[in-house]
């Protein structure tokens, strides 16, 4: 039974998940695990004690797991308040699937809830299954750490921070310890060792022995003492050298560093303009978000990214490098850049991401935040104020974000100063590949503009009113710069994406620092102070550096119903002088706006052609509800690769017989039929008449396979064969067996006499193949005749005989696998002899 074994496997299992300790906010968990893996343990010592094979103290371990969830989970479903009843195991299903969506939901450390205990309880406990049939049954100590490293694995692929160097300390010490009491079993088992037989003086009659001598156990101290001192060594390498490496620890040796100078990643998402299309025309139009604002006015947009740089074909943002000291917790976030003159006002808003978005690593929070309130990791850019986690996601999430809204007016934005510096940098760099069509294009547009806002003005107006341009989400997404031309020169269709990167770009050309902005409109309003956004939603908009407000909004993309239904034009870019935007200017009307927002009606709704099914923004899409429903795919394609599993050993049975049979009796065709007139032993094809012999060519191979393949069928039906008997002792001990009939007897006598005149080269076998094949045939009915249902479905789906002959294959193929590699390590020597 490894009593001591199973013990130390339990213990290692335990050890091992202390690492699952930084997902959890309480230690609730780790005494469901415990019992887990006292369950799992027991069964196992249950069937060492029966001495059933390897396969069925897996099933017996899976079962004693099952049967401690079903007691802890669903007692009050289960039949006695114990057995697994159908009720039962449906109730552990419904309670793990809300423990993943509560996992989901939160960001570590989560709360114990009972279904994410139930679920910690069946991982760990599945890991003790798989260490316990490793180690303790099939006595391969080694393997056993790959499922203990899977629990690591977890909160290293969760948290930044990883597992502390005193969880995998004793982690790593569990595991040590089960290999040593392993290894110590193994080297008790080799009996007494060469250097115990010391030369000792004979005891005289009746004098007692010394207390050593009677001893057969060998002398381990020494090899204890090099394994302890080779794993103490090997658990300070695997600890300290990673600490000491530069980058590996952002928070310095153990973690203790925390400075705050070290640890910078990179920040990597997907390219957020690459599914805004898709995000627009969902057919679903499903909810992303929905919020409560105290803003009187209609709120401002959401803003999940600022796309910062221009590559010629795209906008993107600069690489960001996150570094600890950027999470929220620790430090105040920085105040808007530029906004000194203009007037603000504080805004709260209050979010909730709906649970079916997906992977929403930015969050969308009205510009400019100046503090945010969420759980977990999250980090702010100090240069666009994007706020963003390397290892959360806002899914399911509810927020509040404290933002300062500025509220320029026209006057302060005309009479802006000169930009700084850093800003014309940064903000009006414009590839060499720009088209010229473009830069003269921009500043026709703008032709008699005497301030940057009259600039700005013109070149929305250009796009919303004047230019003729259409909206359009059927148009493709721009690739080139050639995409770009077309579509300000030619076509004059596309949506926001193209709208917002054209007056960009247009704008740097001009000398205006610019960016493009993307995230969400405001949405629609369902309540008083309650908004609603919605996958439509998605939108990208150009930001304006303007000093004394810093950077503003504007609206080149069409709205109301033939355009972006939620979008609005901001009052500031509505001015009552547009020609020069100097005093003595030419005055001009206000353009009306279409937009729900400028005239207080209710936001339009899209065509249903405006949607899609699929996409997500920038990584942050919210799946549709049906999206969460059950699918059957998975469970099908799973039962079909299991129910192919089965077979293999089944096919390969099939195989090896038909393979016995093939080479020893020929196919019938025309050249082994009997024509009138033929030679009897004739060539076929020699003479008109010639035939084929039925006969086989080797009288010994056709008894050599019926006395394997009658063996093979005695192994698959669970009967005993003795290897030592002779063929004659053989058939007599089976026909006893099995009291056959007067064919059955026959049959095995056939067999038993082939075997033995072939085996001992006494004469040639008088019985043809198609005679020894069908008597074969018969005894096999005979052994499933005397035995059980379950043994005779046994033989068929999973017959022992086949899984002897796979392992005696898989052992050749590696001691000729170890020759070879011998032969290739002696090659040198042999060389160098030559």
């Amino acid at each position: 039974m490894r009593i001591r074994m199973t013990v130390m496997a339990g213990l290692a299992t335990l050890a091992g998940s202390i690492g699952l300790y930084p997902l959890f906010e309480s230690g609730g968990w780790f005494w469901a695990g415990l019992g887990a893996v006292l369950a799992v343990a027991g069964a196992g010592v249950l069937a060492r004690r029966l001495r059933l094979p390897a396969v069925v103290n897996l099933l017996f371990g899976l079962a004693g797991l099952l049967l401690y969830l079903n007691l802890v989970y669903a007692s009050d479903a289960a039949w006695l308040g114990t057995i697994p009843s159908p009720e039962s195991v449906g109730h552990l299903g419904d309670l793990s699937e809300s423990g993943w969506r509560a996992a989901n939901r939160y960001a570590a450390p989560v709360p114990v809830l009972p279904g994410i205990e139930l679920m910690t309880a069946a991982g760990i406990g599945l890991v003790a299954v798989l260490v316990d049939l490793l180690a303790v049954r099939m006595r391969r100590a080694a393997p056993a750490g790959l499922p203990l490293l899977a629990m690591y694995s977890v909160p290293a692929a969760v948290r930044e921070d990883g597992v502390s160097w005193l969880a995998f300390g004793v982690g790593a010490l569990g595991f040590l310890a089960l290999l040593m009491a392993d290894a110590r079993e193994q080297v008790g088992g080799w009996g007494r060792t060469v250097s115990s037989f010391r030369q000792r003086e004979v005891p005289l009659a009746g004098a007692d022995p010394r207390p050593d001598e009677g001893s057969a156990l060998p002398d381990a101290a020494a090899l204890v003492a090099s394994g302890r001192r080779i794993a103490a060594g090997a658990v300070a390498i695997a600890v300290l050298v990673p600490a000491a490496v530069p980058g590996l620890q952002p928070r310095g040796m153990f973690g203790l560093g925390g400075d705050g100078n070290g640890g910078t990643q990179t920040v990597t998402t997907p390219d957020p303009l690459v599914s805004l299309k898709r995000e627009l025309t969902r057919l679903d139009d499903s909810v992303v978000l929905t919020y409560r604002t105290n803003d009187p006015e209609a709120p401002d947009y959401l803003r999940l990214y600022a796309l910062d740089k221009f590559e010629g074909d795209r906008w993107t943002y600069t690489q960001l490098d996150s570094h600890p000291r950027d999470r929220l917790d620790e430090r105040e976030l920085p105040p808007p850049p530029g906004l000194s003159v203009a007037s603000s006002r504080e805004v709260t808003t209050r979010v909730r991401v709906r649970p079916e978005v997906r992977d929403m690593s930015f969050l969308p929070v009205p510009y400019a935040p100046s503090e945010v309130s969420i759980s977990g990791d999250w980090r702010v850019d100090t240069r666009s104020l994007m706020i963003y986690s390397l290892r959360d996601s806002a899914d399911g999430r509810a927020y509040t974000v404290t933002s300062r809204r500025a509220e320029p007016t026209i006057g302060q934005l005309a009479a802006a100063g000169n930009h700084p510096a850093d800003i014309v940098s940064r903000y009006t760099a414009v590839p060499k590949n720009v088209p010229r069509e473009v830069k003269q294009l921009a500043e026709q547009v703008t032709a008699g503009s005497a301030t940057t806002l009259a600039q700005a003005v013109r070149l929305q107006r250009w796009f919303t009113l004047s230019g003729g341009f259409t909206y359009d989400l059927s148009a493709p997404a721009p690739k080139h710069g050639s995409d770009l031309v077309d579509f300000l020169l030619h076509s004059k269709r596309g949506y926001c994406e193209q709208f917002a990167a054209s007056m960009a770009l247009m704008a740097r050309i001009l000398g205006i620092p610019s960016r493009v902005a993307m995230g969400y409109t405001s949405g629609s309003e369902v309540r008083p102070g309650q908004w609603v956004v919605r996958s439509r939603d998605a939108h990208a908009w150009p930001e304006l550096y303007f000093e004394g407000t810093g950077w503003v909004r504007f609206e080149p993309t069409p709205s109301g119903a033939g355009g972006q239904g939620t979008a609005a034009t901001p009052e500031y870019t509505l001015p009552e002088t547009t020609g020069g935007g100097g005093e003595g200017s030419e005055s001009e009307p206000a353009p009306e706006s279409s937009s729900p927002a400028d005239n207080g009606g209710p936001a339009p709704q899209p065509s249903a052609r405006g949607r899609n099914d699929t996409g997500e923004t920038g990584g942050a899409a919210a799946q549709g509800d049906e999206d969460g429903g059950f699918s059957a795919a998975p469970w099908l394609a799973g039962a079909v690769l299991v129910l192919l599993l089965l077979a293999v050993p089944m096919a390969l049975r099939t195989f090896t017989r038909r393979r016995r049979w093939a080479a020893l009796i020929p196919r019938p065709g025309p050249a082994s039929r009997t024509r009138p007139g033929a030679r009897a032993g004739a060539r076929p094809g020699s003479s008109p008449g010639a035939v084929v012999r039925a006969a086989a060519a080797d009288p010994a191979g056709a008894a050599h396979a019926a006395w394997r393949e009658m063996r093979a069928d005695a192994l698959d039906h669970g009967l005993e064969w003795r290897a030592s008997d002779s063929p004659r002792a053989t058939a007599r001990r089976l026909g006893e067996l099995l009291e056959l009939d007067a064919e059955g007897a026959q049959a095995l006598a056939r067999i038993a006499r082939a075997e033995e005149l072939a085996r001992y080269a006494l004469s040639r076998s008088p019985e043809p193949p198609e005679r020894l094949r069908a008597d074969v045939r018969t005894v096999r009915e005979a052994f499933a005749a005397s035995v059980g249902r379950g043994a005779r479905w046994r033989a068929r789906l999973l017959p022992p005989s086949t899984m002897a002959q796979t392992w005696d294959t898989l052992q050749s193929a590696g001691n000729r696998a170890l020759d070879a590699t011998a032969r290739l390590n002696e090659l040198p020597a042999r060389l160098r002899r030559k």
